[in-house]
């Protein structure tokens, strides 16, 4: 298959000025137009007030365009950056990291439960590890579309020939992880849906960690090096932060379950202390 799609998906006008429109744009923004009638239904669903998702929404964007800005900073090109730190705000150059955007969708997850109303931490965590992984596959496609992330040379029948890079034929290696994505998406909205309030706080999201992360350990080795300092290692830059999170996610599971085991705890309740009266 040969892919020689333009990354640019349309261009506005105005007067003078004129605006790229990039596919990658529209498929990153759109995973918060969907994130947001998502979570409205989540909380209609349980009772909670919906009006609070918009500030939910507005604590994750910021947290995900700063933490994956700053994760490919730190994680992918460190050295390009802190020799011209300019460079840094120049977004439109391109350079996200979907581990970074992790660690800011998790500050700002904290940052808005310390002002919402019966909502913890976890709770919350436990409702975007329902939502995110749609959000990983829509962001593949647009890499897909956008010609990068490539994956490595490839002789099997479905291998694609991205022509704005070179002629070689190559898994598409995004379309695998949008799939990869879009199942643990259905697989998590279906144990949400069946599970309801059953489970302890941190399940569904250690669940999150365990599923997401390990299959991007196992893809990563379809893909070509994302960063130049990675030439000749084992494993990429991607599988090494993907390992804490698989630990992550095997803890929070564990926790969840010694929860239920030993408190009988449900997923929004908290764990009553050993001396106190009710116990």
């Amino acid at each position: 298959m040969l892919w020689d799609i333009s990354p640019i998906a349309f261009t506005i006008s105005i007067g003078a000025l004129h605006l790229p429109v990039h596919w990658y744009g529209l498929f990153f923004s759109s995973t918060f137009v969907y994130g947001l009638f998502v979570f409205r239904y989540l909380f209609r669903r349980e009772g909670r007030p919906q009006d609070e998702v918009y500030d939910l929404v507005l604590f994750v964007l910021a947290g995900t365009v700063i933490g994956a800005r700053l994760g490919h900073v730190l994680f992918y090109d460190p050295v390009r950056y802190l020799t011209h730190p300019w460079k840094i705000f120049a977004v439109w150059e391109g350079g996200l990291a979907s581990h970074g955007a992790v660690i800011g969708i998790l500050i700002a997850v904290w940052l808005y439960s310390r002002r919402a109303t019966d909502q913890s931490f976890l709770w919350v965590c436990d409702r975007i590890g329902v939502t995110v992984p749609l959000s990983g596959c829509l962001i593949r496609i647009g890499n897909f579309f956008n010609s990068e992330i490539l994956g490595r040379p490839a002789d099997v029948p479905w291998a694609v020939i991205f022509a704005r890079v070179d002629l070689l034929p190559r898994h598409p290696v995004q379309l695998y992880e949008a799939f990869c994505y879009l199942l643990i998406f259905l697989i998590q909205f279906r144990f949400y849906l069946k599970r309801g309030n059953s489970v302890p706080a941190g399940h569904m999201f250690g669940r999150f960690f365990i599923l997401v992360f390990s299959t991007r350990f196992v893809l990563e080795f379809f893909k070509e090096s994302q960063a130049a300092f990675e030439t000749g290692w084992t494993i990429s830059v991607g599988q090494w932060l993907s390992i804490p999170a698989v630990l992550v996610g095997i803890y929070l599971t564990w926790r969840a379950r010694q929860l239920q085991r030993m408190f009988g705890v449900g997923w929004d309740t908290e764990p009553r202390r050993p001396d106190s009266p009710d116990a």
